[in-house]
């Protein structure tokens, strides 16, 4: 009995000591995390909307999936279907020629079940901002951000452009990490306000120079819909998304506290059937039902790679605004959650694939994760 009162001992004195650091250092947002890994077990997960304050993204009148004539009747090949075991896979849904083809749940998720999607929601905002332009709230993709956010009014920040924050090249200093606890990222995850969080970043590359994947832009990109549409993202993402897109089920959106501010950089949380509305909204060139949801020339920028020099050196042929692309398929585009949460887009075969899952393979070509490859591949062998 003596090593578990040590462990205890031990446990408290560590624990003791975080608490100390966080109050000295000023990193109170170390206290969530800690709730949040023994309330959630996990130090992030698809079902972390529990553990934060929400905001609904309401729906008006629901517009169904049709059922194809041949649903679940084209499975998933053995190889891809043991990966996506392997990976913890909670859904998959495939919507072919608008309508509902195939799809499978495990672990107790349903057609219903709200899952956590991640940066998924940067392409969510990515689109938020291009109905800000339709509307005419924002002029242009190059309007600099200080016309919305006064702290980027002056000095090196007010060359930032709206077009360098969906391009991932701010010039911020932001440094993207999810496994130390210390960092900005884990800071605006558990942290209770985000503006500041995002707000905090320091000039150091000149704007557009450089493709650096950073959480903090899009942070600041939904700070800036809110202050050009003077409207609460979940509000604005009912009007111009959840309504006229038909979903069937009202969606969460986490805030950083109660009637804070929305964490426009993740945490957009819904099923697998309604996150398709967003893969065939962009299918659909960013019409629905004939009617443009968000601008045209918007969306073409939005899946053409940005260009721009990334980490390596190489000139970013992956990245658009906010949306991924497969630098092997190019007309291929996806939504990329951390944990494996994929909103595919295949236009020449007019699919649209969602996978929902706990874990993602480490391993990438061409910045593709294995499981996308392997689900582009299935969405590529369905003939029209």
């Amino acid at each position: 009995m003596k090593w578990i009162k040590r462990l205890l001992l031990l446990l408290i004195v560590v624990f003791a000591g975080i608490a100390l650091f966080a109050v000295l250092s000023g990193r109170n947002y170390l206290f969530a995390g800690i709730r949040h890994i023994v309330a959630m077990r996990n130090l992030s997960d698809i079902d972390d909307y529990q553990f934060f304050d929400n905001r609904t993204v309401a729906t008006a009148a629901p517009q169904p999936w049709a059922v194809g004539s041949d649903y679940n009747q084209q499975q998933l090949p053995d190889s891809s279907q043991k990966l996506l075991d392997a990976l913890q896979t909670v859904a998959v849904v495939k919507i072919k020629s608008d309508s509902l083809r195939f799809e499978q749940y495990r672990d107790g998720y349903s057609d219903s079940s709200l899952s956590g999607s991640f940066s998924v929601a940067k392409s969510i905002t990515s689109l938020l901002i291009g109905a800000a332009l339709q509307d005419g709230k924002i002029k242009s993709v190059d309007q600099p951000v200080g016309d919305f956010i006064p702290a980027f009014k002056e000095g090196e920040k007010a060359k930032v452009t709206i077009r360098h924050l969906l391009t991932m090249s701010s010039g911020t200093d932001w440094y993207e990490s999810y496994k130390d606890p210390l960092s900005v990222t884990a800071e605006l995850y558990y942290g209770n306000d985000v503006e500041k969080t995002a707000l905090s970043v320091q000039m150091i590359n000149a704007p557009g120079s450089l493709h650096y994947y950073k959480s903090g832009d899009t942070q600041l990109l939904g700070l800036l819909l809110e202050n050009a549409t003077g409207k609460p993202l979940s509000e604005y993402a009912a009007e111009k998304l959840w309504k006229p897109l038909g979903a069937v089920h009202p969606a969460l959106w986490s805030v950083d506290k109660p009637d804070g501010k929305i964490k426009a950089y993740c945490c957009f949380n819904t099923n697998a059937r309604d996150f398709a509305r967003i893969g065939q909204l962009m299918l659909q060139g960013g019409k629905w039902n004939g009617v443009s949801v968000i601008d045209s020339n918007y969306f073409r920028s939005s899946i053409t790679p940005c260009g721009i020099k990334d980490k390596d050196g190489k000139a970013c042929d992956y990245y658009g605004f906010q949306w991924w692309i497969d630098p092997e398929n190019p007309e291929i585009f996806y939504a990329r959650g951390i944990l494996g949460q994929y909103i595919i887009v295949i236009p020449s075969r007019k699919t649209v694939i969602v996978r929902l899952g706990r874990k993602t393979s480490p391993v990438r070509k061409n910045t593709v994760p294995t499981e996308v490859r392997h689900l582009i591949n299935w969405g590529l062998s369905d003939s029209l």
